[in-house]
């Protein structure tokens, strides 16, 4: 694991640990910090080459802030080890098409938690079955509360986040690609068109670019349209996630799914009747831990990684383009 930060620390390593068939080989981090207090038994590299040529390790997942992606997937994939990146691939296209480029022919991934979350499953499988008949919108709700002096829970390190420079934008670009991402998820199919209006309404951020709020528009091929709200700048206690698939026949409403942590609730209701009724699915079973099990299964040649990076790429970019017109 390169990257030692608190979503590193509070959902992958628990995801490795749970999975029978992994082990932790090393940690690194830049950040001496960052290394302290690892309770997982697994040792501390300072030097990422030092990691990448430990006894034993056949991946390597990567949660370093936005801009420091490349160097590590970049030495990552001259190794020939198979690498799992954090969203989005970079802080720019250039970089994120030069890291794409370096992965060819190697299993390589973009760490898109959401799409494993079993109540997104329920719902890519339902589309899939025709039982919302004609999906006509995807409606997405994404926000929590990031002050400017918001700091990670380890080390006491800087909000990067609100850093263009690192993290190539603000709200928009840490939150809209998990939506963007899983809306192609759910479908089947990926939005295509995509605009968007981004503002700072509440956070005074020391750069005024870093936007607090975005509304995002998008389309598929097919015409499906996505309406995707993200925000620094909504209070926790507030209803702030939520995701609707509308269709001809029925409509799906996730609440509390979307985010680090397992649950949350999936409710069908009926065209015809109005009648609400809740959908099942495995609320114990985080998309965390799924996503480290599929991408060591597909590691160990198991099963096959179905997201091509080269998919991922091409939505970054309409991310992108969509945030700098």
């Amino acid at each position: 694991m390169v990257g030692a930060g608190w979503v590193a620390r509070d959902f992958v390593l628990p995801a490795i640990a749970a999975d029978p068939h992994a082990h932790l080989v090393g940690v690194h981090d830049r950040d001496p910090a960052a290394l302290e207090g690892l309770d997982d038994g697994a040792p501390a590299f300072d030097d990422l080459d030092d990691l990448l040529a430990a006894p034993g390790l056949d991946a390597v997942y990567v949660a370093t802030p936005n801009h420091a992606h490349a160097p590590v997937v970049l030495a990552a994939a001259t190794a020939g080890i198979p690498v799992l990146c954090e969203k989005p691939l970079a802080h720019d296209v250039p970089t994120a098409e030069e890291m794409v480029a370096a992965t060819a022919g190697l299993l390589a991934g973009t760490a898109f938690d959401q799409r494993f979350h079993p109540a997104h499953e329920a719902i890519a499988a339902m589309v899939a079955g025709d039982e919302l008949g004609v999906v006509t919108t995807v409606r997405i709700v994404y926000g929590c509360w990031l002050p400017p002096d918001w700091a990670t829970p380890v080390g006491g390190r800087d909000n990067w986040r609100v850093d263009p420079a690192r993290a190539g934008g603000g709200a928009m670009i840490d939150l809209a690609p998990h939506g963007v991402d899983l809306t192609g998820r759910l479908l089947g199919e990926d939005v295509v068109d995509l605009v968007a209006l981004t503002a700072t309404r509440v956070h005074d951020y020391v750069d005024p670019t870093a936007d607090d709020t975005a509304v995002l528009a998008g389309r598929t091929a097919s015409g499906t349209l996505l309406s995707h709200h993200v925000s620094f700048s909504t209070a926790d206690p507030l209803p702030r996630r939520r995701l609707e698939v509308v269709g001809t026949r029925a409509q799906l409403v996730a609440e509390d799914t979307l985010g680090q942590d397992p649950g949350g609730r999936l409710t069908r209701i009926d065209a015809t009747t109005g009648v609400a009724e809740p959908v099942p699915f495995d609320a114990a079973a985080g998309p965390f831990t799924r996503q480290l099990a599929a991408f060591g299964a597909a590691v160990r040649g198991e099963a096959p990684w179905p997201y091509p990076l080269d998919r991922d790429l091409a939505l970054h970019a309409l991310l992108m383009e969509a945030a700098c017109p």
